[in-house]
């Protein structure tokens, strides 16, 4: 079998817009409330992290990451949870906050490669008064 010997870099950067997280979803198999943070274009596309923000007060919490097959998220058969990400509890006062913003690999060492039409989704564990809003980012290829 032949291996691929040519790098494959995206062709086009992708920055979709963020989504809020509010809603606790105490699912932990990607059904439930979820949110599309990303949907691989026609030839697939490479995912490279997840950057979280807070938009107020909020209570500690835990972010989590799926990759869905591009079918229902209702089925649990085609969700993959593949990272979640311990968010602590942030108090803002005026324009000041005391937790920062911050952004994690999806994979440790490396982008993860998605098929097309796969998308990555999130859930949150707790309700937040103040939404979480999160982007992820990559390229299409």
């Amino acid at each position: 079998m032949p291996a691929n010997t040519s790098p494959v870099f995206p062709q086009t950067p992708v920055v979709p817009v963020g989504q809020t997280l509010t809603t606790a979803n105490t699912a932990k198999d990607g059904t439930g409330t979820v949110v599309t943070l990303y949907t691989a274009g026609s030839n697939g596309s490479k995912v490279d992290g997840v950057n979280i923000a807070y938009t107020g007060t909020s209570v500690a919490t835990v972010v989590r990451i799926f990759v869905n097959n591009g079918s229902a998220t209702t089925t649990a058969s085609n969700n993959t949870l593949i990272k979640s990400i311990n968010v602590g509890a942030n108090t803002m006062t005026s324009e000041i906050s005391t937790a920062a913003d911050f952004y994690t690999p999806l994979l440790n060492g490396g982008s993860l490669m998605l098929p097309a039409g796969y998308k990555i989704t999130a859930t949150i564990a707790v309700t937040v008064a103040n939404a979480l809003a999160v982007t992820a980012t990559g390229g299409d290829l």
